[in-house]
């Protein structure tokens, strides 16, 4: 679930039905929530989290939960959050799992937990700005509805998808021809919902001879504003060409499909 946070948050889940309300820090911080500590927090298995134009994503999050021994594990429910902003209790955007996580005894003490955070791009989740790194931290809520938050337990990146498309032209070849290599750079466009050039971007070019699986580099060339690749090289042997990208901060790294080229 998606909250758009102007001011401290606060939350219940599952049968407490999850919400969003603003409170003063000491209701949503606090010293009244369960007395628990979070540790071992490993969202999408430690994996960014990629996300096309208009899609639905669930990444699944598991952590520990160390807890008093008197305190019945059925008396509070915990999940997981992603967040940016100063903190994790006034953040400027934060998700919170839809459902509370699931929990298995390890010990009196200690539980093994699970949860899934679903991003929604279709439905307004996300914008171009917040690709990137977010914040993860986790809430535990009583049946009181008294929350403890818990941030700075780690990082995890959002992403926008990445296309990336590659045709050798013409075929077939005279050998010491001259190839031209066209394709186009594209990445997912939240505001939109449609995907865009990614501008001034570097590619390789890159062949792989028929027979062989390793691919070599040819060249490095940009992408143009509004995300397209040319380039020519000359028609040497039989084989593929690809154009891959290695990614940024913001955008996964992405490989074209190799196109053939018959050489004669």
């Amino acid at each position: 679930m998606r909250i758009r946070a102007t001011a401290t948050v606060a939350a219940s889940l599952g049968a407490l039905a999850l919400t969003a309300l603003a409170a003063p820090a000491a209701q949503a911080t606090g010293s009244t929530g369960p007395a628990v500590t979070f540790s071992a927090v490993k969202v999408n298995d430690g994996r960014s989290i990629v996300v096309g134009a208009s899609a639905k994503v669930s990444a699944p999050v598991t952590y520990t939960v160390t807890k008093p021994a008197g305190l019945s594990a059925s008396s509070f429910q915990t999940g997981p959050v992603l967040y940016r902003g100063a903190s994790i209790t006034s953040p400027s955007d934060l998700f919170i799992s839809d459902d509370p996580g699931t929990c298995t005894a390890a010990s009196s003490t200690v539980l093994h937990c699970k949860a899934t955070i679903v991003l929604d791009s279709a439905h307004g989740d996300l914008i171009n700005d917040e690709a990137g790194a977010w914040k993860v931290g986790a809430l535990a809520v009583d049946s009181a509805n008294h929350a403890t938050w818990k941030g700075d337990l780690g990082s995890a990146a959002i992403q926008r998808l990445s296309k990336l498309t590659a045709d050798a032209t013409p075929e077939p070849v005279r050998k010491g021809a001259t190839i031209t290599v066209t394709g186009k750079l594209t990445r997912a466009n939240w505001d939109t919902n449609k995907y865009a050039g990614y501008a001034s971007q570097p590619v390789k070019l890159q062949f792989r001879k028929k027979g062989s699986s390793t691919y070599t580099t040819v060249k490095t060339i940009k992408t143009s504003s509004t995300g397209t690749l040319k380039t020519t090289v000359k028609a040497t042997a039989d084989g593929y060409f690809r154009y891959t990208f290695a990614g940024t901060t913001t955008t996964p790294a992405v490989s074209a499909t190799g196109d053939f080229i018959d050489v004669r």
